[in-house]
């Protein structure tokens, strides 16, 4: 277990990281495994790929995995922390935004914004993906079928409506059986 100050520290990294979530929590994934990984040792890359793992194969909310993580540091209280953190500003935020934005949805400067985070939400959303890939493709045995798994999932999403989950499903499968 950590320290309040840890905690503390813990829920105010994630309050910073929720202002940044353009996409979803998922895209600050990047900068969570520096803090918790290389900056200050909380978890371990094999940990920290994994909590992220099993928060995204169960059903549920995307963001769980920020609870996960939050376990992981310090049990229910890190949960608790990296929950409220996460949370809190995005939520407050995407309140006000949205009932500003229903009745602004025809000023010019709104439609411009949007199609401008588009291409910022899919870079951080490759970063994540590049950043949970590393393990894999750093073991010689899974080097060849993460990378074909990458590829066949990107010709997948831009030549198909077949929706995500089935591909996360197959990738889940694949890894079972030891060939990703």
């Amino acid at each position: 277990m950590t320290t309040p100050v840890d905690l503390f520290a813990l829920f105010l990294h994630f309050l910073t990281l929720s202002l940044l979530a353009i996409g979803g929590a998922i895209t600050t994934v990047p900068e969570m495994h520096r803090y918790l990984v290389d900056k200050t040792g909380w978890l371990t890359d094999t940990s920290f790929t994994s909590s992220i793992a099993l928060a995204q194969a169960a059903p549920g909310p995307n963001i769980l995995f920020v609870a996960v993580l939050g376990y992981n540091v310090a049990g229910l209280p890190g949960a608790a922390a990296s929950m409220a953190g996460i949370m809190l500003p995005s939520s407050v935020l995407t309140l006000t935004a949205t009932r500003w934005a229903r009745n602004n949805r025809e000023h010019i400067s709104l439609r411009a914004f949007s199609a401008g985070m588009t291409p910022l939400t899919l870079g951080l959303i490759i970063a994540t993906g590049w950043l949970l890939a590393q393990p894999f493709l750093k073991a010689e045995a899974h080097r060849w079928g993460t990378l074909a798994l990458m590829a066949v999932t990107v010709v997948l999403v831009l030549k198909t409506r077949l929706g995500l989950v089935w591909m996360v499903l197959a990738g889940g499968v694949l890894g079972a059986l030891g060939l990703v």
